[in-house]
């Protein structure tokens, strides 16, 4: 049986190994145009070309010659804020080795403007000139102004952010992070990270949506910094020392007996969600409590997993869940309660300690993918727009590599079981169907990894629930696009505890909905940073086909070669 293991272990890190030999080929030059226009302006532009040379990433977006006007509105105030005009060209981005930044891109031509001093206390901006631009597929684009993020160099324009630690049983230390705690009548919000990160992915949602609610963002076990504080096994000799590096933790080979059942599997982590909602404990700022009542919850990724597996096994406890390109599957090894008999095939499943065949190439592995070129790597590829800067984000995933206990719960993660539930099972027949849980669906269109159809299946599932196709956009949104995504969980939620009184957001009247066969289109505008940036944002309201998508996508294709003649 060790042969075995040895053999199952061996075949995931050819996988692993694989997947960052994709991500470390080299980047294709690409050109990206984006448009800085000041706060208040009227341009006059006759086309804007997007290629690359890959066939996948060609976008062409023409607009007729028309007057574009744009507008900066303060997200407290509503009034008008002025910055100098330019049009920024981004040609060949390339990354450096190491813990570089991704720089932004040099190179500046300035653009016919006019400047006028109207405010508006919309997000629409219009004028007598219509405010549209094109599609892939041809159709008019109404553009749409998004509130900006908070201004990170001015501390008081957030909502301050208090990272804590919860003791959910002994040794089980959880970190959190929370917001807005001065908004007790206001709509509590849980977010659940992705595989590798924790809650500090979630920054830029603490900082601006904890303004008007209460907002929580959690660190799984066995991930973040919600690692053991001890090590979960002890040994008699010292064991795990290889090339300078300690993995003591974890490589023991007898388990301490806070840690005999210990597993970071989706069952741990589903109820280590419920009881972080459901706990009551003393806490100085949240009123002795953790959370203690039904939530909003946002899952990115695993977290997406997760967020739907929890609801649909404690309905009562979600008052909506949203997927953020949430992964489809997680885990190799069977259920012992949906499988026992295939589970007992299995003679180890995640648990302390590790198996000698299974500990010798965990140390080899885990080398391999904590390396700060291998982490570089992963998240130039999951991030569509490298001109963010994702030092942060770098710096905190390096850090936990570095923790005794990483390789250990990577191991741990890697050969736990599957969930009780597939995430079908709990998307279909529990979640929206049978508990009636409001779902929402936003995905990153250029995902490398939760690939577009895969949201386009869970949106077949629940047709009812809106579906929110953002692009440009990878497989983290809410950290590329944070402006687009807070917008639309914020309106999501408005129209949810407003019981539909207040529309879905980008959803337009009844008669829009209708002529688009309930598909429609908008280009939202933000600033950030002094520049002014674009995401087209096509909604799908409850009449969604498939085969009305794939219309779509012919009709986009069509479009671009009568661009090209």
């Amino acid at each position: 049986m060790d042969n075995y293991l040895f053999c199952l272990v061996f075949s995931a890190a050819n996988s692993i190994f694989f997947l960052l030999h994709l991500t470390r080929a080299k980047f294709r030059s690409t050109e990206v145009i984006s448009y800085n226009f000041p706060p208040c302006c009227n341009l006059k532009q006759r086309s804007l070309v997007n290629k690359s040379p890959s066939r996948q990433q060609v976008k062409i977006l023409l607009c007729r010659k028309h007057r574009l006007w744009c507008t900066r509105v303060h997200y407290r105030s509503a009034s008008l804020g002025l910055s100098n005009k330019n049009h920024l060209f981004l040609k060949n981005v390339h990354y450096g080795e190491g813990s570089r930044p991704f720089k932004a891109f040099e190179g500046f031509n300035d653009g016919e403007s006019k400047v006028f001093t109207e405010n508006y206390n919309g997000y629409v901006i219009g004028s007598d000139d219509d405010v549209e631009s094109m599609s892939e597929s041809g159709e008019s684009v109404t553009k749409v102004l998004i509130p900006v993020l908070p201004d990170e160099s001015n501390v008081e324009s957030g909502a301050p952010i208090s990272s804590c630690f919860w003791e959910w049983k002994p040794k089980f230390n959880v970190h959190y992070e929370k917001s807005g705690w001065e908004n007790v009548n206001c709509p509590p919000l849980l977010f659940l990270p992705g595989f590798g990160v924790g809650s500090f992915h979630y920054e830029k949602q603490l900082k601006d949506l904890g303004r008007d609610n209460r907002v929580w963002a959690i660190d799984f076990l066995g991930q973040g910094m919600s690692l053991p504080i001890e090590d979960p096994t002890s040994s008699s000799k010292e064991e795990g020392i290889t090339a300078g590096k300690n993995f003591v933790w974890g490589f023991g080979d007898k388990t301490e007996p806070w840690a005999s059942d210990l597993v970071d599997s989706m069952d741990l982590w589903r109820d280590q969600v419920r009881y972080f909602v459901e706990e009551i404990q003393i806490d100085l700022h949240f009123n002795s409590k953790v959370i203690g009542e039904p939530v909003y919850i946002v899952g990115n990724s695993l977290g997406g997993f997760v967020a739907l597996y929890f609801t649909a096994c404690n309905p009562q406890l979600v008052k909506g869940v949203t997927l953020l390109n949430a992964t489809p599957f997680w885990g190799f090894l069977p259920n012992p309660i949906k499988s026992p008999r295939l589970a007992r095939i299995f003679s180890w499943s995640g648990t302390f300690p590790l198996p000698e065949s299974v500990r010798k190439l965990t140390e080899f592995v885990w080398q391999k993918i904590s390396d700060p070129e291998s982490i570089a790597d992963v998240l130039r590829q999951v991030y569509v727009d490298h001109s963010i800067n994702v030092d942060k984000v770098f710096s905190h995933i390096l850090k936990t590599t570095q923790h005794p206990a990483a390789a250990a719960s990577f191991a741990s993660i890697m050969f736990a079981p599957q969930g009780e539930l597939s995430f079908r099972e709990a998307l279909s027949r529990y979640t929206c169907h049978m508990n009636n849980v409001p779902i929402c669906l936003m995905y990153g269109k250029e995902d490398p990894w939760v690939k577009p159809v895969r949201g386009l299946q869970a949106k077949k599932q629940v047709p009812e629930a809106p579906y929110y196709d953002i692009s440009p956009a990878g497989h983290c949104p809410h950290d590329e696009v944070p402006e687009v995504v807070n917008y639309l969980l914020r309106g999501w939620i408005k129209n949810l505890e407003s019981q539909g009184a207040v529309s879905l957001p980008l959803r337009g009247d009844n008669m829009e909905m209708e002529s688009v066969q309930n598909s429609i289109a908008k280009d939202l505008e933000f600033m950030r940073e002094g520049s002014n940036k674009s995401v087209i944002v096509r909604f799908f309201g409850s009449k969604f086909s498939l085969w009305s998508r794939i219309e779509s996508y012919f009709k986009s294709r069509f479009g671009k070669l009568e661009a090209k003649q």
